[in-house]
């Protein structure tokens, strides 16, 4: 056996792994889209399990509320106001400094995703809101590059790997094994404010534990080549109910007409859909507009989920609520179609966080 891998003695074992399947991950590289619940435990199992290099880009900075569930971190990290990428780079190598660790903090948008992700193997889903998701699965189809989804909020969550059509020959398209993906199943993004996040709903930390370990396992299949043992269901857990089960999506390609891999529309990568952000000049807030509208937001649902972060009020025109929560002092004006005012910060990459925290995508 080679030294180097004398460590992964027990994962090599396994047969469908061995010295070969050792080397693969060695010579493989995966990009973290995002360093919290889900890609925290994500990055420590794949450090863990020896892949070579980890690209991690996550806008935020530890707080103490991540700990509960966000693995990676603890108080002293807090204490220094740590950027989540660089935190997660000082702990993996402190676990494996074996590992090649590229941190970047920064805001994952359709301008900087391809030179971040281009490169990588798979790509791992670590993301708070369902843009950047549809943003990372138009790189997925585009560059014939696997993508495993995740989500976890509440006591739910859900995963499914992703095998791209994307028209690069790749080696499990020609074996007849590549999978729907996020937009054959999910086509549009439903309004925002109508999906619940951890910041309004809560979540239980060992489930966010059990859809990344699910996560990292089809990663580990693909990246060792074993595309025929890789999920072909989505994967939807409930553990504090005793609920979980999969759903087989695997003719959602077939029956449908993909906007993204079957029309080649790859409207978020171009920049054609999602939100962009305005620093609004002499009134320290951002505005961020919604390129494509939905349904008109449920501002009586919405002022209930966020009645116990401070103040809101709602007429027939606009939602403004003063969120004052252990992590976060701002005012949030909210109008119909979507589009927000985020005052109390003149950087984008912030704005965006609030409005996935509490509003949602």
């Amino acid at each position: 056996m080679n030294a180097k891998f004398a460590r992964y003695h027990r994962q090599m074992l396994l047969p469908d792994i061995g010295e070969s399947g050792q080397q693969r991950l060695a010579d493989s590289s995966v990009l973290l889209l995002g360093c919290g619940a889900l890609g925290s435990v994500a990055a420590d199992m794949l450090a863990r399990a020896g892949v070579g290099h980890l690209v991690i880009v996550d806008r935020d900075i530890v707080e103490l509320t991540n700990l509960q569930r966000q693995v990676l971190y603890d108080e002293q990290d807090v204490k220094d106001g740590l950027p989540k990428a660089e935190a997660a780079k000082r702990h993996i190598l402190r676990i494996n400094a074996n590992v090649r660790v590229t941190a970047i903090v920064d805001d994952l948008n359709h301008t900087n995703i391809e030179r971040y992700g281009g490169g990588a193997d798979v790509l791992v889903d670590g993301l708070d809101n369902l843009e950047t998701r549809y943003l990372a699965n138009d790189l997925a189809v585009s560059r014939g590059i696997p993508y495993v989804y995740g989500a976890a909020v509440g006591t739910t969550g859900m995963s499914l790997p992703i095998l791209p059509h994307s028209g690069k020959d790749t080696s499990w398209e020609q074996a007849g094994l590549a999978t729907p993906c996020l937009r054959c199943l999910f086509e549009e993004a439903p309004p925002p404010g109508t999906m619940p996040t951890c910041d309004t709903a809560g979540v239980l930390g060992p489930v966010v534990a059990m859809v990344a370990n699910f996560q990292v396992t089809e990663t580990l299949k693909i990246l060792t080549r074993n595309f025929s043992a890789v999920n072909r269901r989505m994967l939807h857990l409930d553990p504090w109910n005793n609920d979980m089960y999969h759903l087989d999506v695997a003719h959602a390609y077939e029956s449908g007409n993909c906007p993204c891999c079957k029309r080649r529309s790859f409207d978020y990568l171009d920049g054609n859909a999602g939100s962009s952000a305005e620093v609004l000049c002499g009134r320290d807030a951002v505005q961020l507009r919604h390129r494509q509208r939905g349904d008109a937001m449920d501002f009586a649902a919405l002022a209930a989920r966020l009645e116990r972060f401070g103040e809101v009020k709602v007429n027939d025109f606009l939602l403004s609520a003063r969120i004052a929560s252990d992590d976060d002092r701002f005012e949030i004006t909210l109008f119909p179609d979507g589009r927000a005012i985020i005052k109390g910060t003149q950087q984008p990459d912030v704005a965006r966080t609030v409005y996935s925290r509490y509003i949602g995508s």
